[in-house]
């Protein structure tokens, strides 16, 4: 394993998060302390307790994920598109480094900056609501794990994208939409039955409902499903890759 190469990706993509720190950190943190404000604060004191949880600190864990995957992907995507972009790809792949170490260092880079993200927001929430977190140690993995999945996702997407609006099609299209309807912000049991049953289908809903338990200790779903799940998720963008490099889809031609 060449660590010098994969520390070298990793410095860079780093390096240029710190460049546009406003854009790339304060951003998305700003954007989900407003949402904490507006949804926590103002509407949520005038609603019920949903799990003997205030609905304030309730829907911390959903907006904490909406921003952390969104991130996730739109770091891992820009990250390898630019290569392809510029040109400079080619001299990355002519260079001995392996296609698993350069995975590693764009995702690696990505995972950072989304885990420094959500430990941001999750701070500036217990500030703002009255928040437990009952298992620290599985909200750190489930974070982590999240971070890894949709880094490796927005990792395909940058491979993907032959243009800057490619890019943006599934977070805008496909992702915020199963996160807003995988129970950010309410339980899927207030739901009529025959709906929880279609919400089921949708994969956001495990990773929403996992990582809420490790906060409050209940979930919708098994917390068993909910690991299998975010697992299942993750080796499955693993193999696509993998399937990327050994096709050369989009990076050779």
């Amino acid at each position: 394993m060449n660590f010098q190469a994969i520390k070298a990706i990793y410095i860079f993509e780093m390096s240029r998060t710190i460049r546009t720190l406003i854009q790339s950190i304060a951003s998305p943190v700003i954007s989900t302390v407003l949402y904490f404000i507006v949804f926590g604060s103002a509407i949520g004191s005038r609603m019920q307790n949903i799990s003997d949880v205030s609905y304030g600190s309730f829907i911390v864990p959903g907006l904490i994920l909406l921003t952390v995957c969104l991130q996730s992907i739109s770091n891992a995507s820009f990250g390898i598109y630019f290569p392809k972009f510029l040109g400079t790809i080619n001299e990355l792949l002519s260079a001995p480094v392996s296609y698993v170490e350069i995975v590693i260092g764009y995702v690696s880079a990505a995972v950072t900056k989304s885990m420094v993200i959500g430990l941001i927001i999750l701070i500036t929430a217990s500030f703002l609501v009255d928040l437990r977190i009952e298992h620290p140690v599985w909200m750190i993995a489930i974070l982590f794990l999240s971070c890894v999945s949709f880094s490796l996702l927005g990792f395909i997407i940058g491979i993907w994208a032959k243009s800057f609006e490619q890019i943006t099609i599934v977070p805008d299209l496909i992702i915020t939409p199963l996160v807003f309807l995988g129970g950010s912000f309410y339980s899927i049991t207030l739901l009529p039955e025959f709906w929880q049953k279609v919400t089921l289908f949708n994969p956001v809903v495990y990773l929403i409902s996992g990582f809420r338990w490790s906060f409050f200790g209940n979930a919708d779903v098994s917390i068993g499903y909910s690991i299998t799940a975010i697992l299942l998720f993750t080796t499955i963008c693993i193999l696509i890759i993998w399937r990327i490099f050994w096709t050369g889809y989009r990076i050779k031609s």
